[in-house]
């Protein structure tokens, strides 16, 4: 963040060539800026690059108030909030405004007078572009008075009369003047706020209690939505979604590559955890999304991957607490255990019921079988599976450390294998080395050439 300027009244605002600009002219220009810049304004998004962002970009350029449509989890909350960067960093105010209107621009009865009596020593303040940007989870229990605003009985009762604009207590959308107004979850606003919202959206009045105040509020307000198909707890109405101009559908990543950008981006990992592990929970993920018997208008989220990184790495830590040697990675093992944690985010067909755990060990194991034959295509497994003798086994299990799991390991006739398969991963150090070795013996068992027997949370290869 750069120092605010030095600026600090109307005087030397006006001798700066300061130059007033509306809000939509000044994210239309910022943006525009950025785009010839070769700036890219939307970091940390991932997979909107050719379908989400152009069609809000376009949105912003035309200026127009936005909606986005989608399912949890489709990172429409980030998105908006992205928008604050292209704000101007430092913004000038009327010190003291109440509606942070710009100095060239007084919006209200007070703020006229003091410009008038002030003239140009009247103070002036900077507001950042942080705190230009407001947001409101809607909620049933919202009333008008959060959203509009209401009358202050304290001021009633220092003596203005009712009908004295300056009575009114302003709620959000108009405190968000000359800044960003995001609404979550728009069709969970009662519809009688909904209305509340059209004069404001469009004839930029405020009707509060009978009266009608014009102020002519420089505000963008955007907002989010899950399909309506979806959500029973309301709806949009249908003249505020009129008053939208752009209506965009946002959706997950569509490659696998974003999928795992998302994951890595976004999870509070307490461990390491490799990138073949976390590629398992990024197509067990794609998986669920492509499922007939998960109810797909509900969603899969983006944070199930991102939650079962954290519970993986969790376990790791948890293991290497247990056996203070051991390194904190995880392996196969933690995301077996990590499944179950996660079958709470998920909404089932009704149909489905009592087959919940069935269904996800078989939508896993899917996952796994396409992440083995990525990484180990074209290698030869067989002097491993020869080592099988139908006596010899090896253990594994969340309680097994990595040391211990490969010094159980049988010689091979082949030598370089073990090295082969932890090289198609990078793995280096042990505890990856493991995970690598832990993937090629679930590969075999899928695949049919080993058997799999679980103990007493151990898993027993042979």
């Amino acid at each position: 963040m750069s120092e605010q300027p030095e600026i600090r009244t109307l005087g030397a605002l006006r001798a700066s060539g300061h130059v007033l600009r509306g809000l939509r002219d000044e994210l239309r220009e910022n943006l525009l800026a950025a785009l010839a810049d070769g700036v890219d304004p939307w970091a940390g998004l991932h997979g909107f690059q050719h379908t989400v962002i152009p069609q809000l970009e376009r949105a912003l350029i035309a200026g127009h108030d936005v909606v986005l449509l989608g399912e949890r989890g489709q990172g429409k909350t980030r998105l908006l909030r992205t928008l604050v960067s292209l704000l101007d960093e430092w913004s000038p105010e009327i010190a003291g405004s109440e509606l942070h209107e710009h100095p060239f621009d007084p919006i209200t009865g007070a703020s006229r007078r003091r410009v008038a009596e002030e003239g140009d020593d009247m103070p002036v303040a900077w507001r950042h572009r942080s705190e230009r940007y407001v947001e409101k989870l809607s909620t049933p229990d919202t009333s008008v008075a959060d959203v509009i605003g209401d009358v202050d009985p304290m001021r009633v009762a220092e003596g203005r009369r009712l009908s004295d604009p300056e009575t009114i207590h302003y709620g959000l959308v108009p405190r968000g003047n000359r800044g960003i107004v995001a609404l979550n979850e728009l069709p969970d606003l009662a519809e009688r706020i909904q209305v509340a919202l059209l004069n404001v959206m469009e004839e930029r009045d405020i009707q509060i209690r009978g009266y009608v105040i014009r102020l002519p509020l420089d505000v963008l307000v955007v907002a989010s939505a899950n399909p309506e198909d979806y959500t029973n707890r309301g709806r949009i109405i249908t003249p505020l979604k009129d008053r939208f101009g752009a209506e965009i559908r946002t959706h997950y990543p569509l490659d696998l590559a974003d999928e795992l950008a998302v994951i890595r981006q976004e999870a509070n990992l307490t461990a390491e955890v490799p990138d073949a592990v976390l590629e398992i929970l990024a197509r067990f993920t794609r998986e669920l999304r492509e499922s007939p018997a998960i109810n797909q208008a509900s969603g899969v989220s983006a944070r199930f991957a991102i939650a079962g990184a954290e519970t993986v790495a969790a376990a790791a830590r948890r293991r290497s607490a247990l056996h203070p040697a051991d390194a904190a990675v995880a392996r196969l093992v933690d995301l077996e255990t990590a499944a179950d944690v996660l079958r709470g985010k998920l909404e089932f067909e009704p149909g489905e019921e009592g087959r919940e755990a069935e269904i996800l060990e078989h939508l896993l194991r899917v996952a796994t079988v396409e992440t083995v034959r990525e990484h180990f295509r074209g290698l030869d497994f067989g002097a491993l599976v020869e080592a099988f003798d139908g006596q010899r086994t090896i253990v594994t299990g969340d309680h097994v450390t990595a040391d211990d799991f490969l010094a159980s390991l049988p010689e091979l006739t082949d030598p370089d294998l073990y090295d082969e398969i932890a090289e198609r991963l990078s793995a280096t150090e042990p505890g990856a080395r493991a995970a690598a070795i832990e993937l090629a013996l679930e590969g075999l068992f899928l695949a049919r050439r080993l058997s799999k027997d679980r103990d007493a949370g151990a898993t027993v290869y042979g």
